[in-house]
Order: structure tokens, then C-alpha cells, then sequence
């Protein structure tokens, strides 16, 4: 019902006859105002203020998810290792998958674990680590997860695989399964049983987040929250856009990368980078960016676009040449013992290409005639400067000749003088991503039970929402801390953040503050962000 004060309110001041109005006028004005209002104009506002609400609340919604997915496709890559990734199972078996540090697959298995058979496949398991010179586990968080853990745990602990000092970490496999029958992946591993290609993605997710994870569709991937209740239509748009920012951020490995990586660069379509791939195949890797305008369909506007977010790893072309059995030195000349008369392939004609340094780190190449001059100031091969060796040069040639104005705008050139240093001194090349959050690795686990309140641990942030973040402790069930618990006073202040909240990855240190073990709930407090 309507108000009294409001009902005299409209009756006196707006409605009210100018002449002498009688009792039944009134109630009938009184009883059409009531009326309207329980009818129409209550009903109308509600309407609105839910309408305005639920669009508020979605579009928040589909912020956190973005949030959620930049922290996690930015997470630090696990660079120069060779990785065996673990999808757990009971009645199916633990599938395994050994890749090299260029993600390649070197073998593939099935072990059971899990049915009386652990110490028959831990010989197996140890065979293949000590072959391929494996000392990481990768363990996909879904079913038998924890068992899976312990059982690796118990050998690490007893020095199973000795000599090699073997550790693990558990990362979320949240997607692995969908894109392992999807199109993508038949294509790129044809010959290989959908169980057996969730095992390769839960280890290529460590050793490269952004390359693994821009295959799957983002809101496969577990990140936020009710995503099935928001709009399609911007969840799809807001995390798409999301990932070809994190794309164009780090710059893409030309040589290793996949179709669908490349299909989020700027000036690429799925065409181009199908002929990219085609290119790259008949001829070899790519020793320079010009060759790229070699490439069909990518003329110098295209060029143009896609070549500032592209790296070219020289030690991968190093690793290349060896493996084709030639003898590389300096600028990768290729020499043979073929007669002289004898044509040489396509792949030893584009070996002999002359690299340019700068193509291993993100410049553009508008940017190549400063950081050219820079290079041809300091002299010497640029490959065998060290670094407080090359930055000693910076600062000589910086006083000496100013590069253009360069001591007078450091933010600007200065930053990009910094990359070169960083790619040009590291055989890998510059990765942006080096100091970003990185994955737990362990040799030990501990049990719910042996929580007790007070208790200080430290852990990764496994998923945020809207009313708490979720952390990963060690103990085979996430702890929530309840947003009113993350303060400003409480997070990094070296770390820039978008809003009052943390992200996938953030290592944190917290106090747990309840124990629910019937229903295995763990609240937690935090304490800092490390």
C-alpha cells in the first residue's frame, strides 16, 4: 500500500480540486492514487531498479572473469624444462605425457595407479624419468588428484628417483578434456587418443600458460563465477578481447607457436596464420621477421600490424640447425659437405638467412633504426655481451651521444632500450612474464587433519569471486577467504591493481580461522600478499 504521508502528499499538493471538494470525491481520488501506485508504478520500479541491479551485478560479473583470465594466461612460463604431465584416473588409469622444453611430445602412457598396481608403474614411471631426464610432474586437479599427489609424494620422499631431485605441482585442468576431442586438437595431434591429449595440455599449460590456454574458449577454463548466467554474448566478447591483450602483451615465439595463438595477432586472420604454418613447414624456421612478407597474403600493411608482436628464439634455430646435422656458427651460415654443383633444399636456403638480433625481443619495427644505431654504438656481437657489461655501454653511449633525444625521454625510448638488453643477453630471448607468478613446486603434502586454527600457511589463489577468493593450500581442498576479510592495508603495494581484489596466482599467506572437516570447508584470513 501506498504511503499515508505520500497519499495526502499527492491529494493536497497536485490533485486536489479547487473548488469545495466532498468525501466521495476524496476517497475516489484517494482510492485511484492507492490504486495506480499497488498496480502500476510499484510493479514499474521494481522492474527498473531489478533490471539496473542484474545488468550491474553481470557486467561486474564478467569483470571478474576478465581479471581472473589476464592473471592467469600471464602467469610466468616454465621455461628450459622437460615436463610429464599427469591426468589422474581410477578405473582408466593415470594418463602420462613427457614433452621437451620446445613442447614437443616425446612419449606418452597409460600407468594404473590406484588399483594395487603403484609399485609395479613406479618402476615404469622412474625408467621413463631417468630416460628423458624428467624431474617435474605436472597433476591435473580432477578426479584421483589427491591420491595421485601422495603417491608421487611418497617416492620423492623416499629418493625413489634418484639421482634426479624429482618435484610436482598441481595445476587446474579445467577445459583439458573439452579440448582434447575438439577439432584443434585432432588436428594437431591426429595419431593420439583423446584421453592421452589431456595429459600433453595439463603440462604445456605449465611450461607456456598464454600459448596452452588461449586454445580452450575462455569460459571453459574455471575462472569466476555462474558463468551460464551472465550474457553470452559479453562474456564471449569481454574475454576474447582479454586474451588478444594478453596476445599482443607478450608477443608470440613465431617458430614454435600454433595456429590458434597466432590467430589472435593483431593483422592475422585464420588464413594467414594457416599460411604461416604452411611457410614454416615447407621452409623451415623463420631466421628473421622479413621473411614473413615471403609468407602468401601478408603484405606491408599486414606486416605492418602483426610484426611488432612477433619473436624470433635464435636458440631454437641453433637447436634446428643441429638436429639437421650442420655445423652452425655466428650468424647461422649452414656448412655442408655437399658437392658444389649439388641445389640445396629450400630449409638450408632459408638456414643461411642472416638473423637479426632484434628480433628476439617485442620491438616494433618502427622502432629498429634507434635501437639499430644503439646496437652498431656498442659494437661487438650483441649474442656475448653480458649484461651489467651492456648496461655499462648504454650509459656510455646514452652521455655520449644521446641516441635522438634519448636522455631526455628515458620512459619512452629508455624502456625499449631495456628489452633489447634483457632479449638480447637471455638464449631464450625476453619474456615480459619472467617475474609474474610462477607454480608451486613440491616434494611433500599435508592432510586436512592436520590443520588446526591459528595455523599460518602459505598458498596460490585458485579461483576469485565476487564474495571471496579461493586458495590453494597444499591440503586437497581449497580455503575460501571471505571478501571482507582482503583489505587494502593487506595487498601489495608494489603490485598495480584494477580493484580491491586478488587474482589467479597470487601467492598469499593466510591463517585459517575455521575448520569444517564433515564438510571439508576451510575459512581462511589473510594475512599479506607475498
Amino acid at each position: 500500500m501506498l504511503p499515508n504521508d505520500l497519499t495526502l502528499n499527492i491529494l493536497v499538493h497536485r490533485w486536489r480540486p479547487k473548488a469545495y471538494a466532498n468525501p466521495e470525491l476524496m476517497e475516489l481520488l484517494r482510492y485511484s492514487v492507492e490504486d495506480s501506485y499497488k498496480r502500476l508504478i510499484y510493479p514499474l520500479l521494481c522492474r527498473e531498479f531489478r533490471s539496473k541491479l542484474t545488468s550491474d551485478a553481470e557486467k561486474e560479473s564478467v569483470m571478474m572473469f576478465g581479471r581472473n583470465l589476464r592473471q592467469l594466461l600471464l602467469m610466468s612460463p616454465v621455461r628450459g624444462r622437460t615436463l610429464m604431465g599427469v591426468d589422474p584416473g581410477y578405473s582408466h588409469g593415470c594418463k602420462l605425457a613427457i614433452i621437451s622444453p620446445m613442447s614437443h611430445i616425446l612419449h606418452t602412457d597409460i600407468v594404473y595407479l590406484h588399483h594395487g598396481k603403484g609399485f609395479r608403474e613406479a618402476e615404469k614411471i622412474r625408467r621413463l624419468l631417468l630416460e628423458y631426464n624428467c624431474d617435474t610432474v605436472v597433476i591435473g586437479n580432477g578426479t584421483a588428484c589427491r591420491e595421485t599427489e601422495a603417491y608421487f609424494a611418497d617416492l620423492i620422499m623416499k629418493k625413489y628417483f634418484a639421482p634426479l631431485d624429482v618435484t610436482y605441482c598441481i595445476t587446474n585442468e579445467a577445459g583439458a578434456s573439452i579440448y582434447s576431442v575438439s577439432p584443434e586438437a585432432c588436428k594437431e595431434m591426429p595419431d593420439l587418443d583423446p584421453n592421452l591429449r589431456s595429459a600433453v595440455s595439463i603440462a604445456r599449460r605449465v611450461q607456456d600458460p598464454l600459448a596452452e590456454l588461449v586454445k580452450i574458449e575462455p569460459k571453459h577454463i574455471g575462472v569466476g563465477m555462474y558463468q551460464h548466467d551472465v550474457s553470452q554474448t559479453l562474456l564471449k566478447a569481454t574475454l576474447d578481447s582479454v586474451v588478444e591483450e594478453c596476445v599482443s602483451f607478450v608477443g608470440v615465439d613465431i617458430n614454435i607457436c600454433s595456429e590458434i595463438l597466432l590467430r589472435h595477432i593483431a593483422g592475422l586472420n585464420a588464413t594467414r596464420a594457416k599460411n604461416i604454418l604452411e611457410w614454416r613447414e615447407k621452409n623451415g624456421p623463420f631466421v628473421n621477421r622479413g621473411q614473413l612478407k615471403d609468407v602468401k597474403g601478408l603484405g606491408p600493411k599486414t606486416f605492418q600490424q602483426c610484426a611488432g608482436f612477433i619473436r624470433i628464439n635464435q636458440e631454437y634455430i641453433r637447436t634446428f640447425c643441429s638436429q639437421q646435422g650442420e655445423l652452425v656458427a655466428g650468424g647461422h651460415k649452414a656448412v655442408t659437405s655437399k658437392k658444389p654443383g649439388k641445389k640445396k633444399s629450400k630449409v638450408e636456403a632459408n638456414i643461411v638467412q642472416q638473423p637479426n638480433p632484434l628480433d628476439q625481443t617485442c620491438i616494433h619495427p618502427e622502432s629498429y633504426h634507434i635501437a639499430q644505431r644503439f646496437l652498431d654504438l656498442i659494437g661487438g656481437n650483441a649474442n656475448e655481451i653480458g649484461k651489467s657489461e651492456m648496461q655499462q655501454k648504454v650509459n656510455v653511449v646514452i652521455e655520449r651521444e644521446g641516441i635522438e633525444g634519448l636522455a631526455k625521454s628515458w620512459n619512452t625510448a629508455g624502456h625499449t632500450l631495456q628489452i633489447i638488453i634483457d632479449g638480447l643477453t637471455q638464449p631464450e630471448g625476453y619474456d615480459i612474464r619472467k617475474d609474474f607468478e610462477k607454480p608451486d613446486f613440491k616434494r611433500s603434502i599435508v592432510c586436512l587433519e592436520d590443520l588446526s586454527i591459528g595455523t599460518v600457511l602459505t598458498g596460490r589463489v585458485e579461483n576469485a569471486t565476487l564474495f571471496g577468493v579461493f586458495v590453494d593450500i597444499g591440503v586437497g581442498r581449497a580455503g575460501l577467504i571471505p571478501i571482507r576479510s582482503i583489505t587494502e592495508d593487506k595487498l601489495s603495494k608494489v603490485k598495480k591493481r584494477r580493484s580491491l581484489s586478488l587474482g589467479p596466482g597470487e601467492k598469499v599467506e593466510v591463517t585459517v580461522r575455521e575448520i569444517d572437516i564433515p564438510r571439508s570447508r576451510i575459512t581462511l584470513d589473510l594475512i599479506r600478499v607475498l
